[in-house]
């Protein structure tokens, strides 16, 4: 449900996602489909981000695309189906964040712009980073969370109005927890500045150049839920969390729990899915088999006695009996044989079939 204010964001406010990225740490998973498209918890993961900007209030979408473009628009078609109007603008060499921006820039007609990343997933009120910019006269505004160890991130200081004053991408020793959370509200005046016709990053060219020239950036930092989701490592996590309601989002209906089956699915008796285990349709787990927080794509096959734990199983894969996968990638339309252990990081290759036994860990049979 949208707050009275909505509507007035559909006039307003646009929102561009940029999903133009190869996604090469989830590979093989990604060397069919894009990363915002890999089922997560049971819907394309850019599923879930088109619903929280429909309701926020906002209609207007345009996706800066490159890899793999036409998978997008053949799923979301123009985004009616949605109640969004979705636009697609491709990019033919890659151009970087900021490029991808640029290139957007004749599709844009709102005075007001709202940029994410396509591989994060946030629970954070969208409407809530809009009031931030527009209520201290920024002209950027950046969405920013506090993590653990923001040595892997883009770090960003403030003052105490919350003003950016620097952007340190992947520093060593940063100043501050709070990190670049990959969502950004420009005014379209400062996009129509960014250089056109050649690749450029927000993060290392653009953000560091507006704080030169003493442009006001403005922070927004809320506790809201955001995890990049780049790793396998934090597919799954992300994924369990929708399935178990810790990461909110406005695609799912319905109870959260332990588990997610959809329709088509067939679970035998005596087979244990907790974690947040996804159950794809069509895919069949088989008796005595035990899935935890295991993401299983449409049509894969888990036959008795498997363990499978914090693993993505593509579409179409077969799981022998009694086989242990944990902490793997298992690409689509593989076949891992009875018995055979794949641990540690373990990645297969779409088609590769696997005899039984044929790996082990372990020397029992």
């Amino acid at each position: 449900m949208t707050s009275p204010a909505a509507p007035a964001l559909a006039d307003d406010v646009q929102a561009v996602i940029l999903v133009g990225g190869k996604g090469t740490r989830l590979r093989p998973l990604t060397l069919s489909a894009p990363k915002p498209m890999l089922p997560t918890a049971g819907v394309p993961f850019l599923t879930h981000l088109l619903a929280r900007i429909k309701a926020a209030g906002i209609n207007k979408v345009v996706l800066g695309t490159s890899f793999k473009s036409e998978v997008f628009e053949q799923h979301f078609g123009d985004g009616s189906k949605m109640d969004l109007s979705i636009t697609y603008v491709h990019e033919s060499e890659p151009m970087g964040t900021g490029g991808g921006i640029r290139n957007v820039l004749p599709h844009l007609t709102a005075p007001t712009v709202l940029v994410f990343n396509g591989d994060v997933l946030c629970g954070t009120d969208v409407r809530s980073i809009i009031d931030t910019h527009r209520t201290s006269g920024a002209e950027v505004t950046l969405h920013l969370v506090r993590v653990g160890d923001p040595r892997a991130f883009g770090c960003v200081p403030t003052d105490e109005s919350g003003r950016v004053t620097a952007f340190l991408e992947k520093t060593q020793d940063p100043p501050t927890d709070q990190i670049n959370a990959g969502c950004y509200v420009f005014n379209r005046t400062v996009i129509e500045q960014i250089p056109a016709d050649r690749p450029v990053s927000v993060e290392r060219e653009v953000f560091p150049g507006l704080l030169a020239d003493g442009i006001h950036v403005q922070g927004h930092v809320d506790s809201g839920y955001w995890r990049d989701m780049g790793t396998p490592e934090d597919f799954v996590r992300g994924s369990a969390d929708l399935v178990r309601g810790i990461a909110p989002s406005p695609a799912l209906t319905g109870p959260r729990g332990e588990f997610l089956v959809h329709e088509g699915a067939g679970v035998a008796p005596g087979a244990l899915l907790i974690g947040g285990t996804v159950v794809g349709r069509g895919a069949e787990i088989g008796a005595g088999a035990r899935l935890d927080g295991a993401v299983i794509f449409d049509g894969a096959v888990v036959e008795a006695g498997a363990v499978i734990e914090r693993t993505i199983i593509g579409f179409g894969v077969r799981v022998g009996p009694r086989a242990l996968i944990r902490d793997g990638v298992i690409g689509d339309g593989a076949d891992i044989g009875a018995r055979c252990e794949l641990l540690r990081g373990a990645r297969v290759w779409p088609g590769v079939k696997i005899p039984d036994g044929g790996i082990r860990f372990s020397t029992d049979v």
